[in-house]
């Protein structure tokens, strides 16, 4: 694990679906042949758990789909609330003629398993994912399918494999993008008791 990281522990990968099954917007980070880009969406899901996979939906005509096409892997962060201004600022901004690292100031580094671009700063988690795909779906419905092949989160809010949201970690707390640039925030959670 990164040393520069202390927060983030490794997430076994039969857990990897456990961090997009809530429904939170993510940042997708994608790179290929020295260009990079990141941006919001905010439909994802888990489909499968072993071998963990996703879904994903990106628009077939954005700059990251064409960097995922080229590259055959792409990045997944989970914003936390602290990062809602900036999932608004790179989700509202194309990175074709620019490089939204740079002009939003965010430090990335290279993912272990695949060498996508990764944030921490901001986020909770994030899965490193391989495209398997699927040109109807992406054409069709601009769904992208992915297997997970590496996963990280904040200890701080998800550990053991469960995420725990309380008021003493709000700022780590998922955002879930409800439109207009609208985010409403995971909140403490809620155990259910077994009916008798």
């Amino acid at each position: 694990m990164n040393h520069t990281l202390p927060h983030f522990q490794p997430v076994e990968l039969k857990h990897a679906s456990r961090l997009i099954n809530h429904g939170p917007t993510v940042l997708v980070t994608s790179a290929h042949g020295g260009r990079r880009n990141i941006m919001a969406a905010a439909w994802s899901m888990p489909v499968e758990f072993t071998p963990p996979r996703i879904a994903i939906v990106i628009d077939k005509s954005t700059f990251t789909r064409e960097l995922i096409a080229a590259s055959g892997v792409f990045g997944v962060c989970l914003p936390g609330a602290a990062a809602a201004d900036l999932t608004y600022a790179v989700g509202t901004a194309s990175g074709r003629e620019q490089d939204k690292f740079q002009r939003f100031g965010l430090q990335a580094f290279a993912g272990s398993t695949t060498g996508v671009p990764l944030l921490a700063n901001g986020c909770v988690a994030w899965l490193e994912c391989r495209l398997i795909p699927e040109k109807h779906t992406e054409d069709a419905y601009d769904t992208c399918f992915a297997e997970v092949v590496g996963a990280a989160a904040d200890a701080r809010v998800f550990a053991n494999g469960h995420w725990d949201f309380h008021e003493g970690n709000a700022a780590l707390h998922t955002l879930h993008h409800v439109g207009a640039g609208n985010f409403a925030v995971a909140s403490s959670l809620l155990k259910a008791k077994p009916l008798p």
